[in-house]
């Protein structure tokens, strides 16, 4: 027997929340390959320039909570950038456990060349960019809330591991 289309089956792929978030960050991360590779960047190390276009240097430890990424994913990503002659990596003079990552005068200039790349991916895209804000505030929302769970264990959890809504 099949439970496809089952509006009761909580394990029906189509109820899950991680799918759809899971199967659009795959979506987006294909959506700026073409635009990204001639610029030499993955979408990983696209978001580290991001955050480093916004506020450099920063530590490792700050770069990874800002993308939520541990220094085991981080780190490859940097020496990758700093290989590409997009950042330096130097030890933090008041506590040398720290690693700054600072942008290079190439990776300072690269930020010109990427500030076309919203615009140019909006042109493809078929929603509006009212409906695109909208999107990133409530993805937003859900980030924070899964992060302030992370930090401070889980919500009271009703039958079958359903979160109780208060209120």
């Amino acid at each position: 027997m099949t439970k496809e289309n089952d509006q009761t089956d909580d394990l029906a792929l189509d109820r899950q929340v991680c799918f759809p978030i899971y199967a659009a960050s795959n979506l987006v991360t294909r959506l700026y390959k073409p635009v990204l590779g001639p610029l030499g960047l993955t979408y990983p190390q696209y978001l580290v320039m991001l955050v480093l276009w916004e506020n450099a240097p920063q530590t490792i430890g700050s770069l990874g909570k800002r993308l939520h990424l541990d220094s085991g994913t981080l780190t490859p990503l940097v020496k990758r950038l700093a290989v590409n002659g997009l950042v330096t990596r130097t030890r933090d003079t008041v506590d040398e456990r720290r690693v700054l990552v600072s942008l290079t005068e190439k990776g300072q200039a690269l930020r010109e060349t990427a500030e076309a790349i919203p615009g140019r991916l909006l042109e493809d895209l078929p929603i509006s960019v009212e409906e695109l804000e909208t999107l990133r505030d409530t993805v937003q929302h859900f980030v924070r809330v899964m992060n302030a769970d992370a930090d401070t264990g889980p919500h009271d959890r009703g039958p079958r591991g359903k979160i109780e809504r208060s209120g």
